[in-house]
């Protein structure tokens, strides 16, 4: 049980080579955190369906991201700009249109699943 931390050494499982996958599968905690952030962040349907939105068409003004959804304009501006700050979205002006678009690899790839999943 080489991988197990040594405040956990001490305590006795039943198959100690799972123990050592287990932990390697969970990998580096600062990592298993940022996903846990992410997940968090996309946890909220409206959130969610937003970047799933984004995903498949190309950078939609806000007033079409409200009537995709269902949610207001100010909805969803404040989703975007939670998004915006966790580096999901990156936006671009047009005049006086906000553009949006998904810059995250690892949530593009996230996405790319869950539309998989749907058709």
């Amino acid at each position: 049980m080489h991988l197990v931390p040594p405040d956990r050494a001490n305590r006795r499982g039943i198959d100690g080579h799972r123990v050592c996958e287990a932990v390697a599968a969970i990998g580096d905690a600062d990592r298993v955190r940022t996903w846990a952030g992410r997940f968090s962040l996309l946890a909220d349907a409206n959130r969610l369906a937003l970047p799933l939105a984004l995903h498949r068409t190309g950078p939609p003004a806000v007033s079409d991201l409200a009537i995709t959804t269902g949610m207001n304009d100010p909805a969803v501006s404040q989703a975007l700009r939670l998004l915006r700050a966790a580096g999901v979205v990156e936006r671009h002006q047009e005049g006086r249109v906000a553009r949006y678009r998904v810059v995250d690899e690892d949530i593009r790839r996230l996405l790319e699943h869950c539309a998989a999943d749907a058709g």
